[in-house]
């Protein structure tokens, strides 16, 4: 009896000697484990092919947005909040803060000695911008600015109060200033407007909402009057306990206090001028046409 067993506890140590190595290439279900999806219609012995049991939705006929099949809708059942009227068409600025804006200048990105402006910012290709979901600049927010310690000359969109004293407490200069849709979408690729040969389009003013702001010199706006910024300057300095730097006497006055006029885009490029990149050259209208 125990050399039967023996014989065959052999005969099955050299079967599984002889067997190739059980890996995942060579395994293989249960015979009649697994059943071929069938392929049928309806009640005929298969799916229903994701349309489900007769009604609309068979049919692909899809129900609008919003709708909850007889219920009151969402968009019903809460009360209304005037804070989110006419909330689509408000105007966004996407934030950049002052320690964004250090590292940046620190790592050579951009460069301090000339003025900072939307395109400088967008030419960085670490920010962008989108004109159709009524994005129109960029706002300068306050984190890092017990860092900031660039004296710059920058034009924004946006900017707090505390923004402004950072700036300024380095020696800086800093505007606010708005953008037009059109002229927008020439900062943002100027590339393709000039192979196209458009003219430099004229900046638009303010809407009527922004008019308030972009005409206050607490806001530094580049519609206010130049000598109150100079007043709000000083108050400002005061206000947050700091010397403010006499920017007359600085070596850098000029690029300091480059400024754009209100109706152009880019600094050195007036609007209705050409620029051929083809030719290398730029082509002076004599007349430009005015707004009306």
């Amino acid at each position: 009896m125990m050399a039967s067993l023996k014989e065959s506890a052999d005969r099955a140590l050299k079967m599984l000697r002889g067997l190739p190595r059980v890996q995942l290439g060579n395994l293989s279900p249960n015979p009649n484990s697994k059943k071929k999806p069938q392929r049928g219609r309806a009640q005929h012995g298969g799916d229903k092919h994701g349309a489900g049991n007769k009604g609309s939705g068979q049919r692909q006929n899809y129900m609008r947005l919003g709708y909850e099949t007889g219920n009151n809708p969402f968009y019903i059942r809460f009360p209304y909040e005037p804070y989110y009227k006419g909330h689509h068409m408000r105007r966004q600025y996407p934030p950049i803060s002052l320690l964004q804006l250090q590292v940046m200048l620190d790592t050579n990105r951009i460069d301090s000695t000339k003025p900072i402006d939307l395109t400088t910012l967008i030419n960085t290709g670490l920010f962008k911008l989108s004109p159709t979901s009524r994005e129109f600049g960029f706002q300068l927010t306050d984190q890092g600015a017990d860092k900031f310690k660039s004296k710059i000359c920058i034009e924004v969109q946006h900017a707090k109060e505390s923004v402004i004293a950072a700036i300024e407490r380095n020696g800086g200069v800093i505007r606010t200033a708005f953008y037009d849709l059109k002229s927008l979408q020439m900062l943002i690729n100027p590339k393709k407007a000039f192979e196209r040969g458009e003219p430099i389009p004229r900046r638009m003013l303010p809407p009527q909402d922004a008019i308030a702001y972009y005409t206050s010199a607490e806001n530094r706006g580049y519609l206010s009057n130049p000598e109150e910024i100079s007043k709000h300057r000083l108050v400002l300095a005061q206000k947050y306990g700091y010397k403010l730097p006499k920017i007359e006497e600085d070596p850098e006055y000029e690029t300091l206090t480059a400024m754009k006029d209100a109706r152009q885009i880019f600094f050195g490029l007036e609007p209705g001028w050409v620029i051929s990149l083809k030719d290398k050259c730029i082509i002076k209208p004599k007349n430009f046409p005015s707004d009306s």
